[in-house]
């Protein structure tokens, strides 16, 4: 059955874009102050800004620039949510950051900092949705990842792992924050996007002529899976290549 884009829905799309990658910037300073964990990609922009002496939204700008220049040799196309990627979580993290006070110096302050790990989780869960339920572009991270996948021939589990081994490993050596939110957010993370998506999903087609046949035996969009390989169905829910059901940008990542 034919199917034809709907560019009217466009401009919908690109407020829904910035407004999701505002808010995973914000979602990324909440962990942040939290002092409990950062997102894999943040332990290693913030153990870089505190080596480099740069803000972390410049240093995570900064990285999203070189992974998208390892995207030449794989051969990946960026769209236009990839360039925003790019841009607007750098400027937004700092924006946020700046007029979140530190908590460290406050007295019995845990209760206070799980609070806001645990909404930074949930914010960053509605802003993954909401930036990846555009279908305007991989983040640089994730497009790194499914590049990968593509050239080595190796699963996205084990892309995916390694990638974010070595990130973590590398940001803390270089004293990023490691701690309980980043397992809680590691863990939680794919289920809550999951739950989210198909809320702020734009679906890119519709039926061009409908047919007796394909009335009655419809065929659903597909909808990209979190690594941008499989596939999911609204019905099912699952990956057509068994790995994670939804698109993850952490970091978009910042992804």
């Amino acid at each position: 059955m034919p199917w034809q884009p709907l560019p009217r829905q466009l401009g919908l799309r690109l407020v829904q874009l910035l407004a999701g990658l505002v808010l995973y910037g914000i979602s990324m300073a909440l962990m942040i102050r939290s002092q409990l964990g950062n997102m894999p990609w943040d332990v290693l922009h913030q153990g870089l800004a505190r080596h480099l002496g740069h803000s972390i939204g410049t240093v995570t700008v900064a990285v999203g620039v070189i992974v998208l220049l390892a995207w030449i040799p794989l051969r990946e196309k960026p769209g236009i949510g990839t360039v925003c990627n790019v841009v607007v979580i750098g400027l937004s993290v700092d924006a946020a950051l700046r007029m979140l006070p530190s908590l460290g110096s406050l007295p019995d302050s845990l209760p206070l900092r799980a609070l806001l790990a645990g909404a930074g989780v949930l914010l960053n869960a509605v802003a993954t949705a909401a930036y990846i339920g555009v279908r305007l572009g991989p983040g640089p991270r994730d497009g790194l990842m499914t590049g990968l996948v593509r050239r080595t021939g190796r699963s996205l589990r084990l892309v995916r792992t390694a990638i974010e081994v070595a990130v973590v490993v590398t940001g803390w050596a270089l004293g990023g924050t490691l701690g309980i939110a980043t397992l809680a957010y590691a863990l939680a993370i794919g289920p809550l996007v999951q739950l989210f998506l198909p809320r702020v999903l734009f679906k890119d087609y519709q039926p061009a002529v409908a047919t007796p046949s394909t009335a009655a035996n419809p065929v659903p969009p597909r909808i990209p899976g979190a690594d941008g390989v499989g596939a999911l169905t609204p019905e099912d829910g699952h990956s057509s290549v068994g790995e994670s059901p939804v698109p993850e940008d952490r970091g978009c990542s910042a992804g």
